[in-house]
């Protein structure tokens, strides 16, 4: 029996009953009703296949984008430690470095039977204080005349205090009998009315260079310390005057360095007027040469002073000490060479 057909209750009799509403009670209704039904399935069965035709080309490109999500996380987390890339390439993010050291069991504080370093009095103190009890400490007695029977010396180091001192220079003009004046000169390092001397300028000198302070901050300290002050430029002008001055010194260094046989190079990153240099040192027994550039590897070393290396002793900075020695026996030039990490 079909399914819109239903028993009817009241008469016994079998009914037609249509299941949708405006469907004709007739088998040309039915037909049309069913096409109908066809026509709606195959729509959803198209929109569904095209649904999933966008869903594979989504889920692909989602693949795709997932891939290049974990080569960036991968690219941002690789250093020296995890890859095959250099240390030079970590840059300021390098890793806190780990000691290689493990725990020796010994107790903190200076071992059994190592000499200790204790401070020493000395028999020349720069000034003596002498320090008197005025009275008795039982009866009360002035002690004013009473006899020394002994003396105990404690000592003080300390820097005295520290003030500019001001030296001024009086250039006279004298009137000779015959009429001509003749002024004095003045000392070569006094070019100037006012100025500051070598002693405060190269102290500033070490502190921006030797101790790493900010030119202002050695600036700054220069006027808490001494008293004095000098501008950031006349602490810049003194740097030059310095490098001039320590010119030749420089040049026998690297002269030393160039006759040594051997020759240690290394080089580090730096942060010079905010943008990445290069630190290169060369060192070889007390001759020591630090130098910056904004190039590394043989361009900085080159402008350092040693542009004479070879082809062969070039190629270990840096490198392993077996291909520095391997190196240095196939070069007969008077440059040796050995490289460090």
């Amino acid at each position: 029996m079909p399914a819109y057909l239903r028993l009817g209750q009241s008469r016994g009799v079998v009914r037609r009953v249509p299941e949708t509403p405006g469907v004709p009670d007739s088998d040309a209704g039915v037909r049309a009703a069913n096409a109908r039904l066809r026509e709606l399935l195959m729509e959803r069965d198209t929109r569904i296949a095209e649904q999933d035709a966008e869903i594979a080309v989504l889920r692909e490109h989602l693949a795709g984008l997932q891939s290049q999500v974990a080569d960036l996380a991968a690219r941002v987390k690789a250093n020296s430690r995890n890859s095959s890339r250099p240390p030079s390439s970590d840059g300021l993010a390098k890793p806190a470095p780990k000691s290689l050291r493990g725990k020796s069991g010994r107790k903190p504080g200076r071992p059994k039977g190592q000499p200790g370093a204790t401070m020493q009095l000395t028999d020349h103190p720069d000034k003596k204080v002498r320090h008197r009890p005025s009275q008795c400490r039982c009866c009360g007695t002035s002690l004013k005349s009473a006899p020394v029977t002994g003396m105990e010396r404690r000592q003080v180091i300390d820097i005295p205090p520290v003030r500019a001192a001001v030296t001024e220079h009086q250039l006279f003009t004298l009137l000779c009998g015959c009429g001509e004046e003749t002024k004095a000169q003045a000392p070569d390092a006094v070019a100037a009315p006012v100025q500051y001397g070598p002693r405060i300028m190269g102290a500033g000198v070490y502190l921006w260079h030797g101790q790493f302070l900010s030119r202002d901050r050695a600036c700054q300290a220069l006027a808490e310390l001494a008293g004095c002050a000098p501008s950031p430029g006349a602490l810049a002008a003194a740097a030059r005057k310095t490098a001039g001055l320590i010119a030749p010194a420089l040049k026998e260094i690297a002269r030393q360095l160039i006759s040594s046989d051997v020759v240690h190079f290394d080089e580090t990153e730096f942060r010079a007027a905010g943008k990445l240099a290069w630190v290169h040192s060369a060192s070889s027994g007390k001759f020591v040469l630090v130098t910056v550039h904004a190039k590394r590897g043989k361009e900085g070393m080159a402008a350092a002073g040693f542009c004479h290396l070879s082809a062969a002793s070039r190629s270990t900075m840096p490198g392993s000490p077996t291909t520095a020695t391997q190196a240095l026996q196939a070069t007969p030039c008077a440059t040796r060479t050995c490289s460090g990490s």
